[in-house]
């Protein structure tokens, strides 16, 4: 093992130590205490049983070793991504039908789609409907007649939202069943290529929609390296999905079989068996530190710098960028996926996929390959790749041990960075995350002075009316998670990177949030302390002098007369409309981004 991933897995290990023991101890009472169907009234199970069939009813009531698996879903046929869902409750129920267990369709949590809020005053509700879906499921879960549950999620806050409910109800076993990418559409270069012409004004509102269109076209994940595909990469790196699962398209025969197998997995692992491995135990900090190592060598999503801290917490595990950025120096980048290279998600997937990047990061000691998984004890199974057998089922057979694409996957003796896709900086205006894995070395570093915005139209606006055609460090305040729900600021990508293939020196500076999509134009996002709460960011001016340096991972105003200054505090501007005045008590207690941005709790 790497003596810098032992040095951190120990380091939170010890941080953690009372909290986690705390929760093991909460898990356990849990576990003992229930499922609790044999000990509730005659009623509740009346009630519990009244819609399954007669044949699920006969299994529920008499056979006290059949497990009850609750489903709970996030679909809706206005995601691509999980419009696909729709069939899998009666898919689930078909696999268990024969084989002596029961699901029942436990309840739904709501999906919004950043793809079609972003830039959109809705975003404002998108962080925080993460804490929404892990609410919902929570309430999914509480009826206490399941034995274990199948969690029907994809996209940017709901995987995150669904995992820290389960892990809340670590004492039951769960199994994340995702849906699979979209089929590639047109080329991502060719769809950025027409963002940025009409940002620029070259080509107008009809030309724009048909490449969208034509990028986004049928059911599946968007098929870039988002969150969304990094949230399925960091579920099976993390073992709490099948091997191989993450990117098969939703039209592949391995689809239903691979769900129909996470059915029948999942029976297996609950109290009623000898493999009984709850969420809460399978779940640890080994587990955490592989998940940050599969984000920084494929280069995903930072939103998961914001994610990873607040799903550890649920299960009493602390963890901070700063292990993030000790894992990122020594982690290489392994993978080329838009927008950190050419070719997408599909690409990924037959260059090798999961199974190469978790062989690769295993041979180099970069994963714990001793963690318990969904397929049993260590890794084993996920270096391997599932095939569809003759009967209609799925095996997982050795795969091929070289990438079959150079230019999207690259081994970890010869990677495409040696370093991982993820900086902290800091200095006097606070700590933040800076994604380098798209950004050409040549720009980690940018000083120049600073253009101040309150709001992201009105950088558009200044855009627009030339007034950014020049060395910049756009400064984006007020816009982290108190103040107006850390909404993500990705329709600034296209007129920045036009300023910055215009030859100017270009950076964001934010306390917001970038798109998992986001690019090739330097930025520091995150930053906290947020301008809301007195963090030095709210008194930056117009001209003064920033330097972002990703190499050194500072950010700092070299004026001196900055640090003189008065602090201030951001007043954020009343938010109605949209349901954000529905909001306003998770704003108000809602912790820091660095503390996961999480405002739901029991403390």
């Amino acid at each position: 093992m790497h003596p810098q991933l032992e040095r951190v897995t120990r380091r939170i290990i010890e941080r953690s130590r009372q909290s986690r023991s705390d929760y093991l101890q909460q898990i356990e009472a849990a576990a003992v205490a229930g499922p609790v169907r044999d000990q509730i009234s005659c009623t509740n199970l009346a009630h519990t049983y009244a819609a399954s069939s007669d044949d699920e009813k006969l299994i529920l009531k008499q056979d006290h070793r059949a497990a009850n698996i609750a489903i709970v879903s996030a679909y809706n046929d206005m995601l691509s991504a999980h419009a696909p869902y729709r069939t899998y409750p009666e898919q689930i129920k078909q696999a268990l039908a024969g084989t002596g267990h029961v699901a029942q369709m436990a309840g739904g949590v709501p999906a919004m789609c950043d793809g079609v809020t972003q830039g959109q005053t809705g975003m404002e509700l998108s962080l925080f409907s993460r804490d929404v879906i892990a609410l919902s499921t929570a309430v999914a879960l509480s009826h206490q007649v399941f034995d274990g549950s199948l969690l029907l999620g994809i996209c940017d806050k709901i995987v995150p939202g669904l995992l820290m409910a389960a892990l809340r109800f670590g004492h039951m076993p769960a199994i994340f069943v995702p849906a699979g990418p979209m089929p590639s559409g047109i080329s991502n270069g060719e769809k950025a290529k027409v963002r940025q012409d009409y940002a620029a004004g070259n080509v107008g509102r009809d030309e724009l929609l048909a490449s969208e269109m034509a990028s986004y076209h049928t059911q599946g994940t968007c098929t870039f390296y988002g969150t969304a595909n990094s949230n399925q990469m960091l579920v099976e790196i993390m073992g709490l999905q099948l091997p191989g699962s993450s990117f098969i398209n939703p039209s592949d025969p391995l689809r239903p079989a691979l769900t129909a197998f996470a059915a029948r997995q999942v029976t297996g692992m609950t109290h009623l068996t000898s493999g009984f491995m709850p969420m809460g135990q399978m779940f640890d900090e080994r587990t955490i530190v592989n998940g940050i190592v599969g984000l920084l060598a494929t280069g995903g999503s930072t939103n998961h710098s914001i994610h990873l801290i607040a799903i550890a917490r649920m299960a009493g595990i602390i963890i901070d960028w700063q292990d993030m950025a000790d894992l990122s120096d020594v982690v290489p980048l392994l993978a080329r996926v838009y927008p950190n290279g050419k070719e997408d998600i599909n690409a990924f997937q037959r260059a090798g996929g999961m199974s190469f990047i978790m062989r690769e990061l295993a041979q180099a000691g970069l994963l714990h390959t001793d963690v318990n998984t969904v397929m049993g004890k260590g890794l084993d199974a996920y270096f391997k790749e599932p095939f569809l057998t003759d009967d209609g089922g799925v095996e997982w057979r050795s795969g091929g041990s070289e990438s079959l694409n150079l230019d999207v996957l690259a081994p970890a003796h010869a990677p495409f960075m040696r370093e991982g896709g993820m900086k902290l900086v800091e200095g006097n205006l606070g700590r933040a995350v800076m994604k380098v894995s798209a950004v050409p070395d040549d720009r980690w570093v940018v000083e120049a002075p600073a253009k101040v915005f309150c709001d992201q139209n009105d950088v558009l606006a200044a855009y627009k009316n030339d007034e950014l055609n020049q060395d910049v460090i756009v400064v984006l305040k007020g816009q982290g998670p108190g103040a107006n729900g850390m909404p993500e600021l990705h329709k600034l990508t296209p007129a920045l990177t036009n300023l910055q293939e215009a030859g100017y020196q270009v950076a964001l500076v934010t306390d917001g949030r970038l798109s998992g999509a986001s690019g090739k134009v330097p930025a520091a996002i995150h930053v906290c302390p947020e301008a809301t709460q007195g963090g030095p960011l709210a008194k930056v001016k117009d001209g003064d002098l920033i330097r972002l340096d990703g190499h050194a991972g500072t950010l700092s105003v070299l004026s001196e007369a900055f640090d003189q200054r008065p602090d201030e505090v951001f007043e954020a501007p009343p938010s109605y409309g949209v349901g954000r005045e529905l909001f306003y008590g998770f704003r108000q207690r809602v912790t820091a981004a660095e503390e996961g941005a999480v405002s739901i709790g029991w403390e």
